[in-house]
């Protein structure tokens, strides 16, 4: 012990979390936006999704920054996977609020340094989704089939056999704790961002439910073989949506006026309706419905830096949930974001910038 009762390993861990934000901070280039990320495409086949039914091919896009290292025993020593939320893909984290924050040279994430993994979940972006064609006859497919399929895209398409670091936001926060309870000796850190490690119950749950009733319940769904977009349907949805996702001081800050904030939401329900195809939302809302990881918190094993934001509507601090449940973590530990001028509600969990000395004291813990 050094003296005041500071162990040496705790001296460290600090030191190392000063010098790494010191890098964060210091000046360097900003990580260019002309470092454009691998493409890529693994097909599982014959994939098996848990409600029975059997898919000859499933289509798994990913995008990757750096190159995969490995120790002596053969062993990936340096990959970091970044799952996304629902409705969004891997591209959401190729720009500079978020990759200009983390993957520059001498950010914590340093592409130069890390294999950074970027995956399209079951339904979005670029991986085999409802809209490719079966639409409403697509497999109802849930968290457990998306984390599978995300395991099989490591052990098989990229073979990575370890994670240095998992990220998850929001969907990707819930199937971060799904995958630290499935495969516990499969990474060193997990960092979980605006979700909650319970079944998906009171208003999140309605809020989902509310979206996809309003969807199916429009007349031009045509039980999901419409011959047109239920833009009706799709812009109850929205509503719901813009109001649970956003926050309400950037919102006041932003359009202050009757006018500004008449204008915004015209202009949002003009654009936003048209970017979603319906059942790939109906899909991706559905697939949360028997997510419940709670039973098995004790069972995980890595260093998790759980965080919330207090002005998520989806997650709201008030519920005490997260404080509750992350105690159940042996290696566990939980941040409540306060509000401020950087936070963005919901979304706040794509922003590293307001985050990001969290993920220094998560690296520097979990270091071996």
């Amino acid at each position: 012990m050094l003296p005041g009762g500071i162990s040496s390993r705790r001296m460290k861990l600090f030191a190392t979390i000063i010098l790494a934000l010191a890098c964060v901070s210091a000046s360097r280039p900003a990580f260019s936006q002309e470092a454009k990320p691998t493409e890529g495409d693994f097909v599982a086949h014959n994939f098996h999704f848990r409600s029975g039914d059997v898919l000859p091919e499933v289509r798994l896009h990913y995008l990757t920054y750096g190159k995969p290292a490995t120790d002596a025993a053969g062993q990936v020593t340096n990959a970091v996977m970044i799952l996304h939320g629902t409705t969004g893909g891997a591209e959401g984290f190729t720009h500079a609020t978020f990759a200009g924050v983390l993957f520059g040279p001498g950010q914590l994430l340093d592409a130069n340094k890390y294999f950074i993994i970027l995956p399209d979940a079951i339904g979005h972006g670029r991986s085999t989704k409802p809209s490719d064609g079966l639409r409403a006859h697509f497999p109802h497919y849930d968290y457990d089939d998306m984390v599978a399929a995300q395991h099989l895209l490591l052990a098989e398409g990229l073979k990575v056999n370890h994670l240095r670091l998992l990220i998850g936001t929001s969907m990707g926060c819930m199937q971060s704790f799904m995958w630290a309870e499935t495969y516990p000796d499969f990474m060193d850190a997990a960092m979980p961002l605006a979700c909650l490690p319970v079944e998906i119950a009171g208003r999140n749950r309605m809020m989902r439910k509310m979206m996809m009733d309003a969807i199916i319940g429009d007349p031009a769904y045509m039980n999901g073989d419409y011959k047109d977009e239920p833009i009706a349907g799709l812009r109850n949805a929205m509503n719901v949506f813009l109001i649970m996702t956003s926050s309400a001081l950037q919102m006041q800050k932003d359009y202050p006026t009757r006018e500004q904030a008449d204008a915004f939401l015209e202009r949002y329900m003009k654009e936003r309706p048209q970017t979603f195809d319906a059942n790939d939302l109906v899909y991706a809302f559905d697939a949360s419905r028997d997510y419940n990881p709670e039973a098995n918190l004790a069972a995980i094993k890595t260093h998790v830096m759980f965080v919330n934001s207090a002005d998520d509507l989806i997650n709201p601090p008030e519920l005490g949930i997260a404080e509750r449940e992350i105690k159940k973590v042996k290696n566990g530990k939980f941040v409540l974001l306060p509000i401020t001028d950087q936070t963005r509600g919901h979304g706040t969990h794509s922003l590293p910038a307001v985050w990001k000395q969290y993920l220094a004291e998560l690296l520097a813990e979990s270091e071996h």
